[in-house]
């Protein structure tokens, strides 16, 4: 679509990272907001967004240089380039959880309460920077006969131009969408601590399983291409959110 959103003189602003730094901004509103609903103190929740976010770029972006280690080889001065795209969502996302439960447990902090504020923003987060990969042409999918099908023609786009491609992009930001919203309803009557959190990686982990098959862009497989890595983690991650939701419920009934 529209790699460079639009030029101040000399210096390009790149789509990708004008909608990444968009979703981040209302995470961090929407955070900051259910945190002091749920009367935790400001400066904490602004201490753990701080190494949310940080974790998160540094997590999503080794990911993607991993799935793609040959060209970061040749090319190593792009693994920083990280406005023009490149950010695997898992990667983010596991090494933020690490880095959140050692902060928490460091500060003696509810670690399912702070799950359950957290889990929201990356919903809504996530949604943005899908939007964000359409306009920079990443994650793009495979060709179709669709009436829906997406034709990029930028020569600045990551996607494969001059074809009719899935909209993976598109899918995604809908997807993500509709969890923020669920959660955004449940939240308001959830039956434990956690519950959020964990309903919201078990429909991420479904949703981003579906779209993989959709999806054409290169980004590492398992098993001999039978799996690409983000349906490996989904699977794992949603065998762990059943768990963990049953436990937890389990948990509180007693």
């Amino acid at each position: 679509m529209f790699p460079i959103l639009f030029r101040l003189g000399s210096l390009n602003i790149y789509a990708y990272g004008f909608f990444v730094a968009v979703g981040f901004l209302l995470g961090f509103f929407i955070a900051v907001r259910r945190g002091r609903e749920e009367g935790i103190p400001f400066e904490r929740m602004v201490d753990l967004l701080f190494c949310i976010v940080l974790s998160a770029i540094i997590g999503s972006r080794l990911l993607f240089v991993l799935t793609d280690l040959d060209h970061f080889r040749e090319y190593p001065l792009q693994i920083f380039k990280v406005w023009e795209g490149g950010l695997v969502f898992y990667g983010g996302l596991l090494l933020a959880i690490a880095v959140s439960i050692i902060y928490l447990r460091w500060n003696r902090l509810p670690v399912w309460k702070f799950g359950d504020i957290s889990a929201l923003s990356i919903a809504l987060g996530l949604f943005f920077g899908r939007i964000g990969c359409f306009f920079a042409g990443c994650c793009y999918g495979k060709e179709t006969s669709l009436v829906w099908g997406i034709t990029f023609t930028d020569p600045n786009s990551l996607a494969r131009l001059n074809l009719s491609l899935h909209p993976t992009q598109i899918y995604e930001a809908i997807g993500s969408l509709a969890i923020f919203l669920f959660l955004n309803w449940k939240g308001k009557k959830k039956a434990f601590e956690g519950e959020i959190f964990w309903f919201f990686l078990f429909f991420y982990a479904v949703v981003r399983f579906i779209i993989e098959f959709f999806r054409d862009d290169p980004r590492g497989f398992l098993l001999g291409e039978m799996l690409s890595t983000s349906q490996g983690i989904g699977i794992f991650l949603a065998l762990a959110s059943l768990f963990m939701l049953f436990y937890l419920k389990r948990r509180t009934r007693r």
